[in-house]
C-alpha cells in the first residue's frame, strides 16, 4: 500500500510539472533555442545581474526551419532590410579607413553605390578596401560599385529621392554606376565574380530588370 501511495505521489508531481510548462520543449514557455531567455530559469536572477553589457556580448541566434512544407514567411522577413541603417554603417566604417575622408553611400534592393573623397596614393587599394567594407555588411547577392570621384557624391545623394517603385529609378542608377566604373573598383572578388561581385550571368541579363550596364 505504501508503494502504491508513493507511485501516486510521483505521478502527481509529474503532472503538476507538465501543467506549469504546457510546452514540453520550452523552459517556462520560452523557447529553449534562445539560451539567454532560459538562464534565469536555470541559474536564477543572479545570472542576469552578472551578464556583461549588451555592447560586450557576442551575438547569437538559432532558428529552426519551419515544419510546414512551402512556408516562406521567414524569407519574407529576411527580405526587409533597413537600407538606411546599412548605408549609415557603411559610410561610418568607410571613413575609418586610411585616406578616406568622406563617403556618400546609397543602398538599393540589390546594390551599394559609394562615392568617396580620398587623398590616397594607391587608388586601387583604397577602392578595394571601401568595396569590401560594404560587402561585409550586405547580403551576398548584392553588387558594390565605388568611385573616388568626389563629384559623384552629389549624384549618389540625388538618387535618394527615388524609391524602388519609381519607374525611372533603374535608369538613373545605371547612369551613375556607369560613371562610377570609370574609377578603380579594386580587385576581383573571386574567379567567377568580377570587381563588383557580378557573375557572367549577371552581366548577360543585366541588373535592374534586365538593363545591361
Amino acid at each position: 500500500m505504501r508503494k502504491e501511495l508513493l507511485a501516486a505521489g510521483l505521478c502527481g508531481l509529474l503532472l503538476t510539472g507538465c501543467q506549469d510548462n504546457p510546452k514540453g520543449d520550452n523552459y517556462g514557455g520560452v523557447s529553449h533555442l534562445h539560451p539567454d531567455n532560459r538562464r534565469s530559469e536555470v541559474y536564477g536572477d543572479q545570472a542576469n545581474k552578472k551578464r556583461p553589457d549588451v555592447s560586450q556580448r557576442f551575438g547569437y541566434y538559432r532558428h529552426q526551419k519551419s515544419p510546414i512544407m512551402g512556408d516562406r514567411s521567414n524569407a519574407k522577413e529576411m527580405a526587409v532590410l533597413d537600407r538606411e541603417q546599412i548605408a549609415k554603417d557603411i559610410s561610418r566604417v568607410s571613413t575609418t579607413l586610411p585616406n578616406v575622408n568622406d563617403a556618400a553611400v546609397l543602398v538599393t534592393d540589390e546594390e551599394v553605390l559609394i562615392a568617396y573623397d580620398t587623398d590616397t596614393t594607391n587608388r586601387e587599394l583604397t577602392a578595394d578596401q571601401v568595396k569590401r567594407t560594404a560587402m561585409s555588411r550586405v547580403p551576398r547577392f548584392f553588387h558594390v560599385y565605388v568611385s573616388d570621384n568626389k563629384n559623384l557624391m552629389r549624384d549618389v545623394e540625388t538618387l535618394t529621392s527615388l524609391t524602388t517603385q519609381d519607374e525611372d529609378a533603374n535608369e538613373a542608377i545605371a547612369a551613375v554606376i556607369k560613371e562610377m566604373k570609370k574609377s578603380p573598383q579594386g580587385a576581383r572578388i573571386n574567379a567567377s565574380e568580377n570587381e563588383n561581385g557580378e557573375t557572367s550571368d549577371d552581366l548577360k541579363r543585366g541588373m535592374n530588370g534586365g538593363m545591361k550596364r
